[in-house]
């Protein structure tokens, strides 16, 4: 009878063990649910069009606007209006290497953080919006002739074809 007893108890607590597990696809779906969210968002900012100082035709540019401050206080100098945003991390760790990175390629690097506590990781920042737009579309040539956006994903965490436009909200 002991044994019986033993053996329920054990069947019960392996029951409870893994039914506390949490499921991947728990984790998967508050990702894409998140994913979703930020992507409406992305698409009700406007999108305004600045001509390119060269001969060619208007190029479409992204313009997102937040209320970000600078992380540290030795960037709160340099960030202006417009920035050119590469990456956008949620965790300061990430976003310190990617700037260290990006800073040993010879790049000023500004960390921001916005209110829902993203870092943005902002290599130029300017007051006038056509030149952020010329400068994210040198990076953007600059790193896409550097090779393949698996290339640059795994060398940088980021494949630098989504570089964006932040304006900065007071």
């Amino acid at each position: 009878m002991k044994r019986f007893h033993f053996a329920l108890v054990l069947a019960a607590l392996l029951v409870l063990g893994a039914s506390c597990k949490p499921k991947q696809s728990a984790y998967k779906q508050v990702y894409e649910a998140a994913k979703e969210r930020e992507m409406q968002q992305t698409a009700s900012q406007p999108t305004t069009v600045v001509k390119d100082a060269g001969s060619l035709p208007p190029v479409e540019v992204s313009v997102r606007k937040e209320k970000v401050e600078a992380v540290y206080p030795t960037d709160a100098a340099g960030l202006r209006k417009f920035n050119v945003v590469i990456a956008s991390l949620s965790v300061k760790l990430n976003a310190e290497s990617l700037k260290s990175r990006m800073e040993n390629e010879g790049h000023t690097v500004i960390l921001a953080q916005n209110e829902q506590g993203m870092y943005r990781v902002i290599v130029a920042s300017y007051d006038d919006k056509d030149q952020a737009a010329s400068k994210r579309d040198e990076l953007h040539r600059t790193y896409s002739a550097k090779g393949d956006t698996e290339y640059l994903r795994r060398t940088y965490g980021v494949p630098f074809n989504d570089l964006w436009i932040l304006e900065r909200q007071y």
